[in-house]
């Protein structure tokens, strides 16, 4: 069964377009490692009337947008797998040394098993 990484960050706006260069990159890393989606989503109708909206979760502050975020795999060992190569890419690791354009203590991150696949 698939596995998935899922991620829930807020960017701010005037750095969105730097957000989705280092994005963009580190998605051809994991495809290339052999992740088998990567996905990158910028808040577009985030004014929910119930629950909880992406905008609280992500404590997002005037200015910023929440971005949601997820990358596929094939199982869980494969996501091992792929993310210890990954980390061990030095692409990576050069990008990993420079300032992130968010603020990496707010990010929401976890691994999930999916369970209905449609």
């Amino acid at each position: 069964m698939a596995y998935v990484d899922g991620f829930v960050l807020a960017v701010p706006k005037n750095k969105l377009a730097a957000y989705r260069r280092a994005s963009r990159a580190a998605g051809k890393l994991w495809r290339e490692h052999g992740a088998l989606e990567y996905r990158e989503c910028a808040g577009d109708d985030l004014k929910v009337t119930f629950g909880v909206s992406f905008t609280k979760l992500a404590k997002a502050k005037p200015g910023e947008t929440v971005v949601f975020s997820w990358i596929v795999y094939q199982s869980r060992a494969a996501r091992d797998r792929v993310n210890a190569k990954v980390m061990s890419d030095l692409r990576m690791t050069k990008t990993m040394k420079q300032p992130m354009p968010f603020d990496v203590k707010r990010m929401a991150y976890g691994g999930f098993k999916v369970f209905v696949d449609m």
